[in-house]
């Protein structure tokens, strides 16, 4: 039965293969129903709640991308637009979550226009090879960036980033609490590249749970510390099973006055949004899909409407249950690396964040550090393909270098796509190489100028 639904041989995978990666995407995704729930109770939102409308909307958009698409990617609330969401609309600009959740709405809505209509398909598709394999390897440099933060291996400094110091950790006494994980997590590393050598099956998986274990053997032997108040918990569970929370308090409270009341201010939230939502999926979806070598021979991925209406649909049912927008995750590559190919990986993950609203407390206790040396692996495995690129066409290059860098050290898939189209049609301008530049590439690029000009 799932070898038709999911046409798995056609795929080159299988059952296990597709498990396994659902559920490796799972574990190092599993973060955000801890950390979604902490950055939007800051809005007066009730935790709770929050965290039970993330799992239950990434569930109905992970199902969402297996039926329209059949593709192997996992969603969830986009890291970003959550804390737009808390601190800048609801804490600078002062307006409540209620306003804040029909901008959301209303972005969902026109999301699913959009992709109903080509438009975002057309988006895609506009892009220049070059280009996509830039924004598939700025991704492999964004999320191995994040990798190293989540391993605290990389940490705030002087110079807005800075190398962990055991030396200062053992002068202050934090090394059993901090330190102790950052060399865990660097084991991690270790073991997840050397089980990738020996071809070991669901290695990122064994990585995971092996750097776990080993973090629960430190704490009992008093060599990991936990201090809860400087962001380090336990990584032994509590308990196991859990009831989830109400969602009554966040469903469907909108705030459809104040689209009346503030016209421009709605329209810059919503539009932030929109604009993120798009290009960060956008992002996502060519890295991952070039990963997996699903784009054909002229850059674009069968079915990618699909897809592109799967986050949609995403976004707007969490609007309705009370979360910010729901967005395709990067860390989707970490499946994919581990073998998954169609849908039956993206329902894998679905189903996990519904058993997670009973087993919270079991899956909110694995540590950042235990799953960060996945996603520094993943990050190597992305950055491999910068070698397709033509590094004597300087005219390709250097907007494909911007693109990377500028995706990692802005913190922001939009933001590395934006400047690296930017920069495409200005150099190809100049060069006079129009040929290689579509009329949707123009138009792009006139509203990322104005983006950073006017919003």
């Amino acid at each position: 039965m799932l070898e038709k639904l999911f046409s798995l041989s056609k795929n080159g995978t299988s059952v296990r293969t597709e498990l396994v990666a659902g559920l490796t995407t799972f574990m190092t995704m599993v973060y955000i129903l801890a950390l979604n729930p902490s950055i939007l109770s800051a809005s007066g939102m009730d935790a709770g709640a929050v965290l039970t409308a993330t799992a239950v909307s990434s569930a109905v958009a992970c199902f969402c991308m297996a039926a329209f698409s059949n593709k192997p990617f996992a969603l969830s609330a986009g890291l970003g637009l959550n804390a737009y969401f808390a601190y800048t609309i609801c804490g600078e600009m002062g307006y409540s979550w209620q306003a804040a959740l029909t901008a959301v709405l209303v972005e969902g809505i026109i999301f699913i226009i959009l992709s109903l209509t080509n438009i975002r398909e057309a988006i895609f598709n506009a892009i220049p090879g070059p280009l996509k394999i830039a924004v598939s390897v700025g991704i492999g440099f964004f999320i191995t960036f994040i990798g190293l933060q989540n391993a605290h291996v990389i940490v705030d400094g002087s110079s807005l980033v800075s190398l962990y110091s055991f030396t200062d950790a053992l002068k202050d006494g934090s090394f059993f609490t901090e330190g102790i994980t950052v060399i865990l997590a660097l084991i991690g590393v270790i073991l997840i590249l050397t089980m990738l050598h020996k071809n070991v099956k669901g290695y990122m998986l064994f990585g995971i749970l092996i750097v776990w274990a080993l973090g629960i053997i430190a704490e009992l032997t008093g060599l990991y510390v936990p201090n809860p108040e400087a962001g380090f918990y336990s990584v032994i569970p509590s308990s196991i099973v859990s009831m989830p929370a109400s969602m009554s308090s966040t469903m469907f409270q909108f705030d459809f006055g104040f689209i009346l009341e503030h016209p421009v201010d709605f329209f810059v939230m919503m539009f932030s949004f929109l604009f993120v939502d798009v290009f960060d999926t956008l992002g996502t979806v060519i890295g991952c899909a070039s990963k997996a070598n699903m784009l054909d021979k002229d850059g674009r991925l069968p079915g990618i409407r699909g897809v592109l209406l799967a986050d949609a649909v995403g976004t707007t049912v969490g609007a309705c249950l009370g979360t910010s927008t729901i967005t395709t995750f990067v860390e989707s590559s970490s499946g994919i690396t581990e073998g998954g190919r169609t849908g039956l990986t993206s329902v894998t993950t679905g189903f996990l964040f519904l058993v997670a609203l009973f087993l919270s407390p079991l899956f909110l206790t694995i540590p950042s550090f235990a799953t960060a040396p996945a996603l520094i692996v993943v990050g190597f495995l992305m950055m491999q393909q910068v070698g397709k690129i033509d590094w004597d066409d300087l005219i390709d290059a250097a907007p494909c270098f911007i693109c990377m860098t500028m995706m990692g050290f802005a913190y922001s898939i939009s933001e590395g796509i934006a400047f690296g189209v930017i920069s495409w049609v200005v150099l190809h301008l100049l060069a006079k190489r129009r040929e290689n530049t579509s009329l949707l590439m123009y138009i792009l690029a006139i509203i990322f100028v104005l983006k950073y000009f006017l919003i």
